[in-house]
């Protein structure tokens, strides 16, 4: 199957609950996939997670649907390569932030170069 890279750039829940969408439902297809978060995206890979404060979490989850936490376990389990660009931790303040388990330190070009080949959606 064709693999996947899922560029997110930006820390708000939507975009950060909707890149899990997409990297979990395409893990769950067998599609090898890598989610790749810079800047203020860095905060969905956290090991404090404030994302899962955001009224938006509870209104998802009240409804049913797949929060954070449940979509980042998922994608643990389905083998979703996590990880963060070292300069944009570095940009947002978040050098000692701690991350969650697994979640590799890189960069563009490692992030490139793991991708190379794949479809690459940017969120």
């Amino acid at each position: 199957m064709n693999p996947l890279g899922i560029l997110l750039i930006s820390g708000g829940h939507e975009r950060a609950h909707y890149a899990l969408v997409m990297a979990t439902a395409a893990a769950a297809l067998g599609r090898p996939v890598t989610l790749f978060a810079t800047n203020a995206g860095i905060r969905l890979l956290l090991a404090d997670r404030p994302l899962e404060a955001d009224p938006r979490e509870a209104e998802i989850t009240a409804q049913g649907v797949a929060g954070i936490r449940a979509l980042l376990e998922a994608a643990q389990e389905l083998g979703v390569g996590l990880s963060i660009c070292d300069s944009g931790r570095m940009t947002e303040g978040l050098g000692g932030a701690a991350l969650l388990e697994g979640v590799v330190v890189s960069g563009a070009v490692g992030f490139l170069g793991e991708t190379h080949g794949a479809q690459m959606l940017s969120i």
